[in-house]
This record gives structure tokens, sequence and C-alpha cells, in this order.
């Protein structure tokens, strides 16, 4: 079956990462790829990172007993960066799962009054309660947006020490967040924010400035931005629509759409092709680009 539309038309390939005979795949929270076009799932099972070749044999694993709830999992360069959701800790990691810097302290949470992350929270607070995703920018800085629990973004030096926060609990206003889920940085250093709750992608300078926002979406769920500053969203269902996947410009212009399961995990390769993590089925799918 294809989908998409002129240069950005793709062929579906169900079931594309094989598992090892007798093995099933948890709840696929993350799907990315490093630069040799190996793909690597983030699930909510042991082993925690799967990893498989360009034709979807799986190669290797690691991440036992590591993780609580997996949720972030971006790669740039050869490093992973990783957050886990419910112990409120952002990790990065080489590529075959050696930990080289944690920020936070594992199952510690910040004050925001919040219990239960359909709710706003109650206020405001610094790092870390439920935090979604965490990404560098090409200054070495590290963002991490805090969402389940929180409503803001975190920057920090590149030696995981807090610069700033930005955002607030709220549905509409700009700098406003209800469970910010994703991050996309282009090369300028300006940072995109999937607001996934309220609907829309936010964007701001470095340091946190308002520059603008893309709405008229379903939840942005997950974001990439490619080298040619194209975007992919997966987005939840709403009301009025199906989760769907989304290729966007670099002003959020749609380029082209297409209805889909449920996802809540979606990741590019080097060659433009799209792989999400179905949440019903607990597989991945690949879209293959054949414009």
């Amino acid at each position: 079956m294809k989908v998409g539309s002129g240069e950005y038309t793709y062929e579906l390939i169900e079931d594309f990462a094989k598992l090892p005979e007798g093995q099933t795949f948890g709840l696929i929270s993350r799907v990315t790829s490093d630069a040799e076009n190996r793909i690597y799932v983030f699930q909510r099972k042991d082993p925690a990172v799967l990893i498989f070749d360009r034709s979807g044999k799986f190669l290797s694993s690691w991440g036992n007993g590591v993780f609580k709830r997996a949720h972030g999992f971006k790669i740039v360069g050869d490093r992973a960066y990783v957050t886990d959701q419910t112990d409120s800790v952002a990790m990065i990691y080489t590529l075959n799962g050696k930990l080289i810097k944690q920020i936070g302290t594992r199952g510690a949470h910040s004050d925001t009054g919040c219990e239960d992350w359909h709710n706003l929270p109650l206020r405001a607070a610094g790092p870390f309660n439920h935090p979604t995703e965490m990404l560098p920018s090409p200054s070495g800085d590290l963002y991490v947006t805090d969402g389940y629990r929180n409503s803001r973004v975190h920057r920090f030096n590149k030696d995981g020490e807090l610069i700033q926060s930005w955002g607030q609990p709220g549905k509409t206003a700009p700098g406003d967040f209800h469970l910010p889920h994703s991050l996309a940085i282009a090369p300028d250093g300006t940072v995109y924010v999937s607001d996934r709750a309220n609907q829309r992608v936010q964007i701001f300078t470095p340091d946190g400035k308002f520059i603008g926002m893309w709405t008229g979406m379903g939840g942005p769920n997950d974001m990439a931005r490619d080298a040619n500053g194209t975007f992919y969203l997966c987005e939840q269902a709403t009301d009025t629509s199906q989760a769907a996947v989304s290729v966007r410009d670099g002003n959020g212009t749609v380029i082209t759409r297409w209805e889909s399961d449920p996802m809540h995990a979606m990741g590019i390769d080097p060659a433009g092709n799209i792989y999400v993590g179905k949440t019903r089925q607990c597989r991945v799918d690949k879209y293959a680009r054949v414009h």
C-alpha cells in the first residue's frame, strides 16, 4: 500500500522489525535510527533497547532492568539521549548502552501539585516531574521537555547544569504547555516543542523566547526534522480525526498527511524512510520512501 504524495510518497511495510523467535514487543515509546541506518526501538519491556539492521533483522539489545518507564530516545551523532518518565531522570548513553551522564535523581520529583497528567499541573517547577524527551542543540546545551506532571522546558549546559526553565501550565497562550512531549532542534538552535494535549507545536529561540506556533493537528506524540528542514509528526487521534503521520515544511505547512492506527513513536533514517511504533499492535511499521 502506498501513502503520501508527490516527492513524499511511501510504501508501507508492516511488521518491519523482526524479533527473535518467540519474542514480542512491549509498548513502543520511541523508534529512531543512527547514521549507519540501524533502527533503535525503545520499549516498555526488558530489554528496553532493541537494535535492528536496515532490513529489519534483529542485531542486539541492552537496557535490562535499567528503565522504570521508557519514554524519550533520540540519537544525535554517536549518543542516545534518553528519558525515564516515572523515575524522573534524563540520561546520555553510548549506542551500545554505556551510561555517560544522568541528570536528576531517580524517583525524586519536583513539586508541581500534579498527580494525574490528564489534569494541568497546579504550578510549574524545576527538573523533573515525569520528563518526556531530551535533545542536544548545536551549541552543546541540552533541552528536556518535562511534560507528564510538569509544564516546562529545561535547558542545561553540556555538563548537566541547569541554565534556565520556561513554560507554565495552560491551554492557549504562548509558553503555556499541557504535556510538552517531544522536541526537534534546528541547526541554528531554534527549539520546536510538541505541546501534545494542546494539539500544537510551539517554537522558541535557544533561550526560550517565543517565536510562533503550528496548530490544526492531532496531539503531536513524536517529531523529527531531517537535514533539509522537513518535519515529520505522528499525531494522536482527536474527537474529530484519526491518528495520522504528517510531513510538513519548515513553516509547519502540511506537505502530505495520512491516517494510521495509533502511534506513540515515529522516527526517520538518513534515506528519508519513516518508522512508527504502533501502540495497539505493538509492532514497528516502515514507510519506505519511493519518491
